[in-house]
């Protein structure tokens, strides 16, 4: 094999959408078309289709669709009349949404920190803060710190995974508390008795957004639900809160989905479970490859928990020297992501939460070690083994490996 410089390594893309455009092309292109001719843009056929399509899928009775994953958030907290004076427990190492969105209500985020093997919220966590931190006062759970009640937990199925939905389920009964499912990340992704992200909680939230496994062509969002009275206030609350038209019994916003993006969902649906098989599969050459190299000292690979259903939205590794590395495989042509470089309470935005560094020690942690490596369906063996040679290189001190 001739020795190649860095500039001429085999490339490997954090995501490439293009490949999977270009396998449903003509069926996009036909059902773009097809809405273009009916001029119907708003609220159409598509949507209908597609709100029923995923509710059934993720095994939940009512779909909603909208604007975005922040806005399903948004419009399944205001659903569930959360607003000042309100508050709601969650996770500080996620997306900002999760908690920005229970801010813009005026309600209180609470944070409690995550099981470091999964990512996501630890049960465990969550008993000790409603144990130490709040107190029952007639009917309400209060925070004693802020005097807020607390009325909701949004545990957020982070990188594909679910949270360990029972514990969870079983202290938001103990404490009248309802439960909003941020699955922006993890349509499809089932525990080990087969229940879809979505269906345990009050609302289930999934995002569109095009990095996702299922992506749309831009900004779009879902809620899902088993309450039928629930579903309609949502449908209401995405309309101005306007009906019928015109005439408005409460205050609700502008959170339609686009007629367009639920045309390209439905075609793409039809594909989720493959796609998200193949990301399976490339996590599990990833994981043997890592096996086989070694790197135990310096690189944990992600934990799938026993007979759960991973859809690998993201591929995190922890790993030390974790910024030296992202340099070397920028070098060596291989694209990564940090997600998050800051968790939530140490944001600029919620200092008034009064939170410090080491208020949430496997938050931070996670925050300093991670790294997400491609994990698109179309990657190839070859190029998920030069990423893991690639790794090696750096902990072997060496350049990035060459291909001929």
């Amino acid at each position: 094999m001739t020795e190649k410089s860095h500039s001429s390594a085999m490339r490997v893309p954090l995501l490439d959408l293009k490949p999977q455009y270009q396998a449903i092309a003509p069926r996009v292109r036909a059902v773009i078309e097809a809405v273009c001719e009916s001029q119907q843009f708003i609220l159409g056929p598509e949507v209908t289709t597609l709100e029923a399509r995923i509710a059934a899928y993720s095994h939940t009775r009512h779909g909603i669709g909208v604007s975005s994953g922040t806005d399903a958030l948004l419009l399944a907290l205001m659903a569930l009349d959360i607003g000042p004076g309100d508050a709601v427990i969650t996770t500080p190492y996620t997306f900002f949404a999760t908690a920005g969105t229970v801010a813009r209500t005026g309600a209180r985020p609470l944070f409690c920190d995550i099981e470091p093997e999964t990512f996501n919220i630890s049960a465990a966590a969550v008993r000790t803060f409603i144990e130490r931190h709040c107190e029952r006062r007639g009917e309400a759970l209060v925070h004693r710190a802020s005097g807020t009640r607390v009325k909701a937990l949004m545990p957020v199925h982070l990188y594909g995974q679910l949270c360990p939905m029972e514990p969870l389920l079983a202290l938001a009964r103990e404490s009248g508390l309802r439960v909003i499912e941020d699955a922006a990340q993890a349509i499809g992704a089932r525990d080990a008795g087969a229940h879809q992200a979505g269906s345990f909680g009050d609302v289930g939230c999934f995002s569109f957004f095009p990095t996702k496994n299922l992506g749309a062509f831009g900004d779009a969002g879902l809620c899902v639900t088993q309450d039928e009275a629930l579903a309609e206030h949502m449908r209401v609350l995405r309309v101005h809160g306007g009906k019928p038209k015109y005439h408005h019994a409460f205050i609700g916003g502008n959170f339609r989905i686009d007629e367009l993006q639920a045309a390209v969902l439905n075609v793409k649906l039809d594909y989720l479970d493959d796609w998200s098989r193949r990301r399976a599969e490339n996590a599990r050459i990833y994981d043997e490859a890592f096996a086989r190299a070694g790197l135990g000292a310096n690189v944990a690979t992600p934990t799938a928990l026993p007979g759960f259903h991973h859809i690998y939205n993201q591929y995190v590794i922890r790993v030390r020297r974790r910024d030296q590395l992202r340099e070397h495989l920028a070098a060596a042509g291989v694209g990564t992501e940090i997600y998050y470089p800051i968790p939530l309470h140490l944001q600029k935005c919620f200092a008034y939460l009064g939170h410090a560094e080491g208020d949430f020690p496997e938050s931070e942690r996670a925050a300093k070690e991670t790294l997400a490596l491609p994990i698109y369906p179309e990657l190839t063996p070859e190029q998920l083994h030069y990423v893991v040679e690639s790794i090696g290189a750096f902990y072997a001190g060496s350049a990035p490996p060459a291909r001929g």
